[in-house]
């Protein structure tokens, strides 16, 4: 990003170079692209007067430390108190007891998943299992590992991503 000698030029360039690549990244951390909006405008807002007095020597990496920060609080916030939508709605509330078609589909579904998993390569499958079943952070994974923590969110998407493939070509047949 080019020098300007105004700190609120030096936002709006910030601004405009790196709202699209922020939404898309909070979208994948949430899985929601209208929670990923609101968090990136929440972190525009909180870097805003630390960039515009020109006091951060990286902004975008500011940026999106800011944006992490509050992607695994809103995520903590929903583990914590999860909401269910439809208790409120009595003729769309799921009944106590599934159906034995849809025990029949949920496990074929998770032994298909099982079998995708193990399909892994073995540091994606570690990473994955650690961030998932033991609910371990990055950081925490890497320091285990004894790697980066952008190895570990490499290791991380990449078996995301090879699992919803393997998953959809699964399904559809």
């Amino acid at each position: 990003m080019p020098e300007e000698p105004n700190g609120q030029s030096d936002f709006s360039a910030l601004y405009r170079t790196t709202l699209a690549p922020l939404r898309r990244y909070l979208t994948r951390l949430l899985g929601n692209a209208s929670e990923a909006q609101d968090l990136a405008h929440d972190a525009y807002m909180r870097v805003y007067p630390t960039i515009s007095s020109q006091s951060a020597r990286r902004p975008a990496a500011l940026l999106y430390t800011a944006a992490r920060r509050l992607a695994i609080n809103r995520l903590k916030h929903r583990s914590v108190s999860p909401i269910a939508r439809d208790a409120f709605i009595p003729e769309m509330s799921a009944s106590a007891d599934p159906s034995v078609e849809e025990q029949v589909i949920t496990r074929q579904e998770l032994d298909l998943l099982e079998e995708a998993i193990a399909q892994l390569p073995e540091g994606c499958r570690a990473v994955l299992l650690m961030c998932k079943i033991e609910q371990l952070s990055h950081r925490e994974i890497a320091d285990r590992l004894s790697i980066a923590v952008s190895t570990v969110e490499k290791q991380h998407a990449r078996a995301l991503r090879l699992l919803r493939t393997a998953m959809e070509g699964r399904l559809d047949s």
